[in-house]
């Protein structure tokens, strides 16, 4: 643990804007520190790709994916939104990478 306060990374669909920000609260609230998403892809931050050409929007997509492994890197645990029990491709391979490096993985709601 860092310190005094467990460190948890946010992972799961950016479509789910409002969970990740309620979650974020949540948490904060009782004494972690929280590392989210940097921008929300899927709702509400169109213009970020709307000027991309296809070669400029895989290179920053693979970025952002390798930027939030380094978060959970950073971290003592991930929690995962997941809402509807909706985990997508990205998602899984977050929960993979946090499990191959002993993080502690919860979630929003009960996975089957």
């Amino acid at each position: 643990m860092t310190g005094k306060y467990p460190v948890i990374t946010l992972c799961g669909s950016t479509r789910f804007k409002n969970e990740f920000m309620e979650v974020q609260k949540k948490l904060t609230l009782a004494g972690n520190i929280v590392i989210s998403v940097g921008l929300f892809g899927h709702s509400g931050d169109q213009e970020v790709w709307e000027n991309m050409d296809e070669g400029t929007l895989t290179k920053t997509k693979e970025m952002l994916d390798d930027m939030h492994k380094r978060k959970i890197d950073m971290a003592d645990g991930i929690f995962v939104i997941n809402v509807g029990g909706y985990i997508g491709d990205s998602t899984k391979s977050e929960i993979e990478y946090a499990k191959s490096h002993g993080k502690t993985i919860e979630y929003l709601e009960p996975i089957s």
